[in-house]
């Protein structure tokens, strides 16, 4: 295996990164693949490391097919991936050479790969905790297992900017932000959903830091920084201390609920803010769909969160996007002077944009490159070649249910009414279970609707169906295949 790695793998690498994040979108990358880092290519294979056993395990059952695919695309002849836990022994330059942007300090922290302790003051920004604060981190780091995610200085209530469509949001957030210690919780748990990039992570970093500055103890972490304190709690027998620290907060924040996987883990999370809201201690969760749809969740957790506040963010308002646009560049007025969009082109751009923030922010971006490489000033038509590949021409592709039953049972050689029968024969349940899987992953239909759509069934079968099926496409390359050429025949009939 080679031992250092060329600029140009580098680069390559990068490339396969930004598809992927293209493709799995910007929660479940940043959940998963930021820490995700090139380490070696070697003939026929491409050596790539995390820095938690957990963080492994779930990357290669979840995403190593897919990570080969799209490796396959820039690497000649990538015959298999191999994802290691990296280890004390990598040195440090090495170490931030290789992450890059995505570095963050849970990667420092954990390339030791030894148990994390839990940060209950998570208001500072990320690497500058002062030296006594790092010290009795060290020292407390056998009897934890997780330490709180990082928090961003900029994502502050300040920076928020508001409009009718988040301004529900913002004010039960503000409000619990304003308790003072002792005070009962008003809204608990307080629960906010919304798509990517429509702000609900800035508003809970927002809340976090409020917090902390109101001289109580909030916590923020992510589903997968959850999940993985709790199993290395487990793994290194200090679950007791990990649950009990979890529990001495004022607030506990959690983001991308969605993403909470495995039996244990949720029950323990149930426990975990049924002790903390007993307590009358906050619990806020935001996820990116609204708790009656998060299937997956056992409905002990659902229960509670359906009885807090809930609150959704929605898209944004052309003023909104016009405010956000205006933030943008005058950040990137703080670095280059002599930018300056017209107003007409900020006009065009919040007509013209009409997803999330991120892409408004990629958007001005995008004329940012135009001015300082080209040199020639911005109009309306400059600015429409600019952002062309951000704007969303036509309507993504409706798939149909009875379309996919009719494909899948075509592709088989069975009949559509074998696969809405009650049948257990084997030539039979795998296309069911098949169509079913493509049923939930390429429609918004729910799993209830989706099992009456298949003869009545319930909805623990569609997703034991959902579930055997993602298992087998991780191991079976050919089953992987079948699937990947019939989704893109039902997207482009």
């Amino acid at each position: 295996m080679a031992d250092r790695i060329s600029a140009e793998d580098q680069k390559r690498w990068e490339r396969v990164r930004e598809r992927l994040r293209a493709e799995l979108g910007d929660a479940v990358y940043n959940s998963w693949f930021t820490r995700l880092e090139l380490d070696a290519v070697a003939p026929g294979a491409l050596h790539l490391s995390v820095p938690t056993k957990f963080l492994k395990s779930w990357v290669q059952s979840h995403y190593a097919s897919r990570i080969k695919a799209r490796a396959a695309t820039e690497f000649d002849k990538v015959e298999r991936v191999v994802i290691d836990v990296r280890s004390s022994a990598r040195k440090p330059k090495q170490r931030d050479a290789l992450a890059g942007r995505d570095e963050t300090i849970q990667t420092r922290a954990a390339a030791d790969n030894k148990p994390q302790p839990l940060a209950f003051v998570t208001g500072a920004d990320t690497g500058d905790a002062p030296a006594p604060r790092r010290a009795a981190r060290s020292v407390r780091a056998d009897a934890d297992a997780v330490i709180g995610s990082p928090l961003d200085r900029r994502l502050s209530f300040s920076t928020f900017l508001v409009g009718p469509s988040n301004q529900l949001a913002y004010a039960a957030a503000c409000r619990v932000a304003e308790a003072r210690p002792g005070d009962t919780p008003l809204f608990n748990p307080l629960y906010t959903h919304a798509s990517v990039g429509l702000g609900k992570t800035h508003l809970l970093q927002a809340l976090a830091h409020a917090t902390n500055d109101n001289r109580r103890r909030a916590v923020y972490l992510t589903a997968e920084r959850f999940m993985s304190g709790f199993v290395s709690s487990l793994t290194t027998q200090t679950s007791i201390a990990f649950k009990e620290r979890l529990r001495d907060i004022d607030m506990l924040i959690i983001d991308d609920v969605q993403f909470l996987q495995g039996k244990s883990i949720q029950q323990e999370f149930c426990h975990t803010i049924n002790a903390l809201i007993d307590a009358g201690r906050q619990v806020v969760v935001a996820a990116d769909r609204p708790p009656s749809e998060l299937e997956t969740l056992d409905e002990r957790v659902l229960s509670r969160f359906k009885g807090g506040l809930c609150v959704d963010i929605g898209p944004l308002d052309e003023a909104l996007r016009v405010k956000i646009l205006n933030a943008r560049i005058a950040a990137s007025q703080d670095t280059h002077a002599g930018f300056h969009v017209p107003e007409e082109v900020i006009s065009y751009v919040a007509r013209t944009i009409l997803t999330n923030g991120r892409d408004l922010e990629g958007a001005v971006n995008r004329l940012l490159a135009h001015v300082t490489l080209n040199g020639a000033p911005l109009t309306v038509e400059t600015a429409e070649t600019a952002i062309r590949d951000l704007v969303r021409t036509q309507e993504p592709k409706r798939v149909k249910i009875d379309d996919i039953q009719k494909l899948v049972a075509s592709h088989y050689n069975i009949s559509r009414a074998d696969i809405l029968s009650s049948r257990r024969t084997a030539n039979v349940v795998r296309p069911r279970q098949i169509a079913m899987y493509l049923s939930k992953t390429l429609t918004l239909r729910s799993l209830p609707e989706i099992g009456r759509r298949f003869g009545g069934r319930d909805h623990t079968t569609v997703l034991h169906a959902v579930r055997k099926i993602e298992e087998l496409v991780a191991k079976d390359k050919s089953l992987a295949e079948v699937i990947d050429l019939l989704r893109r025949i039902l997207n482009e009939q």
